[in-house]
């Protein structure tokens, strides 16, 4: 018995000492094995698809168009690169989901992604130091997380932008938004830019985020835009904040190419109303058209990712309902020759792929946030382990990110910090104004890109 006890315990100590070597050379697959060891590089892009909300199928269909091009290339930098895909499907949990598929396939970043859903995504990357590179803008958390690098202002840039725009040509704007927490920091951001052109604020009309029937908010922007109407500083519904982003655009009358500077002058003597609905804006404005029975055509507005040339291109190009539109964007127009370097990638490695748009703004911000995971790489010495700790450490003490000109070169360190109230990890406040004409948005004449980061840091703390 004794002998008995003493051989089982021998073999207890030997398999211990072989299951110890076994961790410390890494045999077969083991917690902690990094998504960039040896010759592959793993990350993740993730966004809703086939949802009744916001869908953003362009964004995983350009990170594996991304994916085929770069490795038809050698990869980056000797290494192949593994773009995982996930249907974040417009909820928490998906969200949540996708985070944690991020973690079991040892990601080293997750890349151009889209969620509304900041804390179910954010926490589970940042418990295993996991780089939320180029997020969409649409959360506070992906301007707030130490592990978030956004590429763009998101939200609150597009939004300040589109205040400014509109402030310049309009005398009153109602605001028609999801009633979401997403939502609810619309309202403090457009404001925000329409007090730097001295304009009214915009009253705020809310709208359930998958609603079929939207002529109630049509009705009742309409009835903001009718002389001695409510328009102006309406306070129709709570402005809470929270972020989500996209550009601005407005149909209806063709705006003067150059609107006045004070919504006092001629110019900025109309009504104007802007919907940032994602896809539901289309329904709301089909509305909107068909509740103006009297045809007083107010100056009408969105942001390029509700608004977009594959819309007008379908809604009737030159004879489109968006003609005339204003359009703040973070980015220059898609016809922008800086661009050809992803139209060429698109052509070559997604001909196949309709959901993958050059004019896709999701399309746009996900090719930008793939450049930058490139450089950044690129600054790996060679066989050095890529780890998501070492580029997130990278990202943090890289400066002067080059993206082609489509944004300025982009840091993170703590001195290229700025002092936004909610949103203090934004770090290019940069839109550019655009115009819907003859069925093309083309940059909008005697305007310039400008910095609404000053803007924001004056703004009351929205998130």
């Amino acid at each position: 018995m004794t002998k008995c006890r003493r051989a089982t315990t021998l073999i207890r100590l030997l398999l211990a000492a072989a299951t110890g070597a076994c961790l410390t050379t890494a045999c077969g697959v083991l917690p902690g094995n990094s998504g960039g060891s040896g010759d592959t590089l793993t990350v993740m892009t993730f966004a809703p698809m086939g949802t009744k909300a916001t869908n953003m199928p362009g964004m995983p269909g350009m990170a594996k168009a991304y994916e085929r091009w770069i490795n038809a290339n050698g990869g980056i930098k000797g290494r192949k690169l593994r773009v995982l895909t996930c249907n974040e499907k417009n909820t928490a949990t998906g969200a949540a989901d996708c985070a944690r598929e991020a973690i079991t396939k040892k990601a080293v970043a997750v890349v151009g992604s889209y969620s509304q859903y900041g804390r179910a995504f954010m926490a589970p990357l940042e418990a295993e130091g996991i780089p939320f590179i180029g997020g969409y803008g649409v959360t506070a958390e992906e301007f707030q997380s130490t592990l978030s690098y956004p590429v763009n202002g998101g939200q609150p840039a597009l939004l300040a932008g589109a205040g400014h725009q509109l402030g310049k040509a309009c005398a009153q704007v109602s605001l028609v938004r999801p009633d979401t927490l997403a939502g609810d920091t619309m309202p403090v951001l457009l404001n925000a830019g329409l007090k730097a052109n001295n304009a009214p604020e915009a009253s705020d009309i809310r709208a359930a985020e998958d609603a079929a029937d939207l002529m109630p908010q049509a009705r009742e922007a309409l009835a903001d835009t009718a002389p001695g109407g409510s328009g102006g500083g309406g306070s129709k519904a709570s402005t809470t904040p929270s972020p989500s982003g996209s550009p601005s655009a407005s149909p209806t009358a063709k705006p003067s190419p150059s609107p006045s500077p004070s919504p006092s002058s001629s110019s900025a003597s109309k009504s104007c109303v802007t919907a940032v609905l994602g896809e539901r804006t289309e329904t709301f404005f089909d509305a909107f058209r068909r509740a103006d029975s009297t045809h007083r055509n107010p100056q009408i507005s969105s942001v390029l990712g509700s608004v977009s040339q594959t819309l007008v291109d379908r809604t009737g190009g030159k004879e489109s309902p968006f003609e005339g539109a204003l359009v703040t964007s973070w980015y220059p127009v898609s016809t922008d020759p800086l661009w050809a370097p992803m139209r060429k990638v698109i052509s070559d490695e997604a001909f196949g792929d309709d959901t993958v748009e050059a004019d896709d703004s999701g399309a746009q911000t996900t090719w930008i946030a793939y450049t930058v995971f490139n450089q950044i790489v690129q600054k790996f010495k060679e066989g050095e382990e890529v780890t998501a700790r070492k580029v997130a450490r990278t990202l943090n003490e890289a400066s002067g990110i080059a993206t082609g000109n489509l944004t300025p070169d982009l840091s993170w360190r703590y001195q290229d910090m700025r002092a936004v109230a909610g949103f203090p990890r934004l770090v290019n406040g940069r839109v550019s104004f655009q115009v819907v004409q003859q069925g093309r948005l083309v940059a909008q004449p005697g305007e310039k890109d400008q910095d609404m980061t000053p803007v924001l840091e004056s703004a009351p703390r929205s998130a």
